[in-house]
């Protein structure tokens, strides 16, 4: 137990050092990271992420104690002091018809969360969760007419378009399990992070025709609250078999942003590089202004064996067409996600093999996302899988590696359109352990 303790604190310390540095970096490569707030993480760990990303009836996972946030409910299963930490990685090709293909590859923090039983029936979670990520750096070359006769008719101006950071969400939740059956909870979570974007219009042919070329670029530093509830109902059918029901929500809360907009016009020198600004057109710090977020509605099914299987459903709509950023519609449709998948294991009693104790896991995804660009809906398909290894139990303590894969695309190279190709890699270190108690002796 020693060592697998030790091996956890230095592995919370790595994730932690991960976690301040991935606030002000960014860790995905999606040119449609650049709507809204950027690309939304919901609020799952590698063991739901493995199966589909099921998680709003799910609770306890093959007996371990599991902490599930996107279902707040859940916490009022955990008996035991839970501890989940883990990593991301993400690979990313990027295709465009016409255009040479580009992979890039990231590296963040997953999540870090914590679970303490309060009473028998109850349990406190807090941990800090990703919540959106803002990274793309693409750019568009158009033929202008600027000025009269060839070649200037058919001059190139190179449209640039860059954005980065992330926004984190750091959550403190409490669950209870109300007359065996029935599971009620809620999050209150704080959002923060800064997002930056830049656009950019250049003509370097031109500077010495009095073309000039220009870069507007902003930030917001988003701060606020908001808040998450959910229910389970649990239908026992023996003493090993439960069908669960769950319904989960955040709440359409309001973030408060501190912008900067600086608007500047520059040319390039005889090499093609650009000069220092020549003038600020535009230099606005520190304007104060509000973000609505949507409501975020989930709901779920699962069915489980004890310790042999188990299979659920979710489906989630959200109303991201109510997201306002400075009292200014974001742009974006409502969206909905459905979720499928399970675990099987094959033999959880079997202590002489790790591999029969072994959670296997499969799901798929299907995501209507937010996203309308030129007038083409963008739509994300993926499979998932995954395992979760138990480490051997010592003196009450259990331990279990969960690692997840998913494989899927995002868009379409229709209407000029991006098509993404995408592998996500979670892995994820779980802690059941029974601590805070006071030990008897005879």
């Amino acid at each position: 137990m020693i060592k697998y303790t030790r091996l956890f604190i230095l592995f919370l310390l790595a994730l932690s050092t991960v976690a301040v540095k991935a606030q002000t970096t960014a860790t995905t490569s999606s040119p449609y990271s650049r709507y809204g707030l950027g690309d939304y993480s919901p609020s799952l760990l590698p063991q739901n992420d493995a199966m589909g990303g099921i998680g709003t009836a799910v609770n306890r996972i093959s007996g371990y104690n599991n902490i599930n946030p996107l279902n707040p409910a859940s916490y009022g299963t955990i008996n035991y002091t839970t501890i989940d930490a883990g990593i991301y990685s993400t690979i990313v090709n990027l295709s465009q018809t016409g255009q040479t293909g580009a992979t890039n590859t990231n590296f963040r923090l997953s999540h870090i969360t914590f679970a303490v039983p309060v009473t028998k029936h109850s349990a406190l979670s807090f941990g800090l969760l990703p919540y959106s990520e803002l990274g793309y750096n693409y750019k568009q070359t158009l033929s202008k007419g600027f000025g009269s006769g060839s070649p200037a008719d058919t001059n190139a101006v190179n449209y640039l378009y860059s954005g980065s950071g992330s926004l984190s969400k750091a959550y403190l939740g409490y669950g209870v399990t109300i007359a065996k059956h029935l599971l009620i909870g809620a999050n209150i979570s704080y959002i923060f992070g800064n997002l930056s974007q830049s656009a950019s219009t250049e003509v370097p042919n031109y500077n010495n025709n009095g073309f000039l070329s220009s870069k507007a670029q902003q930030s917001n530093s988003i701060r606020g609250l908001n808040y998450d509830y959910g229910i389970q109902y649990i239908f026992d059918f023996g003493e090993l078999k439960h069908l669960t029901l769950g319904y989960s929500a955040s709440a359409n809360s309001t973030l408060s942003t501190t912008n900067t907009y600086l608007l500047t016009q520059y040319t390039f020198d005889s090499s093609g590089n650009p000069n220092i600004a020549a003038d600020s057109l535009v230099n606005r710090q520190g304007a104060k202004s509000k973000i609505q977020l949507p409501q975020i509605n989930h709901f779920g099914i699962s069915f489980q064996t004890d310790g042999k299987f188990l299979v659920g459903a979710d489906y989630t709509m959200s109303n991201w067409s109510a997201l306002t950023i400075a009292g200014q519609n974001a742009g974006l449709k409502n969206s909905n996600t459905f979720n499928v998948g399970g675990q099987f294991t094959p033999d959880i009693n079997a202590l002489r093999s790790t591999w029969a104790r072994t959670d296997y896991r499969l799901g798929f995804k299907y995501d209507d996302t937010y996203l309308n660009v030129n007038n083409t809906p963008i739509k994300t398909y993926a499979v998932t899988f995954g395992l979760g290894v138990p480490l051997a139990p010592n003196y009450g303590s259990f331990y279990k590696i969960n690692f997840s894969a998913e494989i899927g695309k995002t868009g379409t190279l229709t209407n000029g359109l991006i098509k993404e190709n995408f592998v996500n890699l979670h892995l994820g270190f779980t802690l059941n352990d029974k601590w805070f108690q006071r030990f008897k002796f005879d």
